[in-house]
C-alpha cells in the first residue's frame, strides 16, 4: 500500500506557449489587412504599376504565413510531473511527436540560468549524464512561477525519506 502512495504525483504541470491573439482576432486582423492591401493593389494595377500590386499580395501572404506558423508552434506541449519515484518530462512537438525523459528525483538537479535584467532565461533538468530543457517557450513570469513550484515539489519529495 505504501508503494502506491509513493507513486502518486506531488507536482504536475502542463506547459504550453501563450498566444495573445485568438482565432477570431486572427480573422479580424487579416480582414483589416485585406482592406488595406486590396484597394492599393487595384489602384496600382489600374495605373500600370503591377509589380507594386504583386508586392502587396506577397506582403499579405507573408502575414498570413507568419500567423499560421505561430499557431502551429503553439501546438507544442510539455508535461512535467514529480513523484517520490521519478521525475517525468514529456514533450509533444507541433507535429505530434512525443519525447520522454525520466529522472530519479534524488539524483536530478534543477538548473536555472538567470539574467539580471530579464530573469530566468533557461531551465533544465540534469542527471545521469543527460540534460532536458524545460519551458523554453514560456515568458519570464511563467518561468519564475514554474521554477518556484518545481523547486518546492523537489524539496517536498526529498524531505519524505
Amino acid at each position: 500500500m505504501t508503494e502506491a502512495l509513493d507513486d502518486r504525483p506531488v507536482f504536475s504541470a502542463e506547459l504550453f506557449p501563450h498566444r495573445s491573439l485568438g482565432r477570431k482576432g486572427f480573422r479580424v486582423l487579416l480582414s483589416l489587412a485585406a482592406l488595406g492591401f486590396v484597394p492599393n493593389m487595384l489602384y496600382f494595377t489600374a495605373h500600370g504599376a503591377w509589380p507594386i500590386a504583386l508586392y502587396c499580395l506577397a506582403a499579405f501572404a507573408g502575414l498570413y504565413a507568419a500567423f499560421r506558423w505561430s499557431y502551429r508552434t503553439a501546438l507544442q506541449r510539455e508535461h512535467v510531473s514529480v513523484s517520490r519515484l521519478e521525475i517525468s518530462v514529456t514533450k509533444v512537438t507541433p507535429a505530434g511527436r512525443r519525447l520522454e525523459a525520466h529522472y530519479n528525483p534524488f539524483w536530478a538537479r534543477f538548473m536555472v540560468d538567470r539574467h539580471d535584467e530579464f530573469g530566468i532565461t533557461r531551465m533544465a533538468l540534469a542527471g545521469e549524464g543527460r540534460r532536458t530543457e524545460i519551458g523554453a517557450f514560456l515568458n519570464p513570469d511563467d518561468r519564475e512561477s514554474f521554477a518556484g513550484a518545481f523547486r518546492q515539489a523537489l524539496a517536498t519529495v526529498k524531505q519524505r525519506i
